[in-house]
């Protein structure tokens, strides 16, 4: 046979094969399946041009399966503008505690409610701290301050009015904020309005909320870091808390792993945690490295709530005891702050497996109160 004559025939058998498979196959969807578009490219996790994402990437209730800073932030924002700061902080506290991870950015946004609730109620600040304001360790309450303070023509009067008569340690924190609106981000000039408090109680408050703002808010925002600049950092990694006055020294060793770890890129490279402790040890000739690994616990644990022997387990990473212990003392200290009711000390220890973790923790003196 020619073979321009066999390719012939084999073609048009080809033909009627696939005519006939087409003709035998049901098409139809399986029962309780729709037919949908392909909603993304395999491996790839991105929906396909022109197609939504599947509806496996949001809940029943429309909210998405991994909350970000920003869609949470979103979400509450525009609650609170349809109903008022008490149902988004209630939703806010609900969604923290069923999703531990969102911790890390809930302070932040709580803060964004603050300021927004002071400018809604024309700061009517008794209006504003009327809603329930202690989920995300009082961030509402500390962006109100800062509100109000950022807003004053004698902020240096008015600091001392904003949390009286009751002079709550969370409300000072929040004047601490304040004071670094206030002064553009200028430490000396914060510091002397923290001094206007009459006790030095107060005056450590207000230093911590200071040093918190300084070190830059807990979020993953390029935008939100600290501004530092490198050539102290260089010579000084614990910059500026050798530099500060002893009353305001423990606050500022405390908050300095928030820039340590951020700078870092504390959600995707765990070990960061351990390297911490080691890098709190260039604070022992200033006397900070014990207040600095408390630090280091703090913020472990405020990043991993959901996770909290893997927190332990970070701390256990120290060389020495003396470091471990105060690690714990860290982690046990931001704990009890995002959870106020008085068994939770007891529910932290009991989840930690390392014995000599579980006996720091469960010997952990207790720390400010007003550190968050």
């Amino acid at each position: 046979m020619q073979p321009r004559v066999f390719a012939i025939l084999t073609a048009l058998l080809l033909g009627v094969l696939g005519l006939g498979s087409v003709a035998v196959t049901d098409w139809s969807p399986a029962p309780g399946v729709a037919a949908t578009a392909p909603a993304a490219t395999a491996g790839t996790g991105a929906a396909a041009p022109g197609v939504a994402p599947a509806a496996a990437s949001a809940t029943p209730t429309g909210d998405p399966a991994v909350w970000t800073r920003s869609t949470l932030r979103n979400k509450l924002m525009a609650e609170m503008d349809a109903t008022d700061p008490g149902v988004a902080l209630a939703d806010l506290d609900k969604i923290t505690k069923e999703k531990p991870y969102t911790v890390r950015f809930c302070h932040p946004i709580a803060h964004e409610l603050g300021h927004s609730a002071v400018k809604r109620f024309n700061a009517d600040f008794q209006k504003v701290i009327s809603f329930p304001h202690e989920t995300c360790a009082a961030g509402y309450l500390h962006g109100a301050v800062e509100e109000m303070l950022n807003a004053s023509a004698q902020p240096e009067v008015d600091l001392l009015k904003l949390c009286a008569p009751k002079n709550t340690g969370p409300c000072i924190h929040g004047v601490g904020h304040g004071t670094m609106f206030v002064a553009k981000q200028d430490v000396p000039k914060a510091r002397e309005l923290c001094n206007k408090f009459p006790t030095d109680q107060n005056k450590i408050r207000c230093s911590e909320g200071l040093f918190m703002q300084l070190f830059g808010p807990d979020e993953e925002d390029e935008k939100a870091k600290a501004n530092l600049p490198a050539d102290k950092l260089a010579q000084d990694p614990l910059y500026p808390c050798k530099d500060q006055p002893a009353l305001f020294q423990s606050a500022c060793f405390f908050y300095a792993p928030t820039f340590y770890l951020s700078s870092h890129d504390y959600p995707n490279h765990p070990e960061v945690y351990a390297d911490a402790l080691k890098w709190c040890l260039s604070g022992k000739a200033s006397g900070g490295a014990t207040d600095c690994s408390r630090g280091v616990g703090s913020r472990t644990m405020k990043y991993n709530l959901d996770r909290e022997d893997w927190a332990a387990q970070q701390c256990g990473t120290a060389a020495d005891g003396w470091q471990r212990k105060a690690c714990a003392e860290g982690l046990v200290s931001y704990y009890t702050v995002n959870y106020t009711d008085d068994g939770a000390a007891g529910r932290l220890c009991a989840k930690i497996t390392n014995k000599e973790m579980q006996g720091y923790c469960r010997s952990a003196s207790g720390l400010s109160g007003s550190l968050d």
